[in-house]
């Protein structure tokens, strides 16, 4: 399965991270309620933008199987839930909901 990790502002849609077009480690796992991203940048310029907005944030996974249409995940991004350690590099990202979606099945017939 290929995976591809964004983080994107919720109001204009610019991505900030997108592993699709720019690899960088990461992991991400459910505990309890809620979803944490853990992605290494290790400058601190890299990610200046992305906490000047990390209160308008959406996280997306998509997921691509052989033989099946590509699977997207939906992760809404709360208040004081984006947090960048500089002395390690690591970016937290903790989300409390999310949308599991298959785009094919949304597309408008006109």
């Amino acid at each position: 399965m290929k995976e591809i990790f964004l983080v994107k502002h919720a109001v204009g849609g610019r991505a900030f991270i997108d592993t699709g077009k720019n690899p960088i480690p990461y992991t991400w796992k459910q505990v309890e309620d809620q979803w944490i991203f853990t992605v290494q940048i290790e400058k601190a310029e890299h990610i200046a933008e992305l906490l000047k907005w990390k209160n308008e944030l959406n996280v997306f996974i998509f997921q691509e199987i052989e033989n099946e249409p590509t699977q997207k995940l939906w992760f809404y991004v709360g208040d004081d839930s984006v947090h960048y350690a500089e002395e390690t590099g690591e970016l937290t990202i903790v989300a409390k909901s999310q949308i599991v979606y298959i785009p094919e099945q949304f597309s408008a017939q006109l």
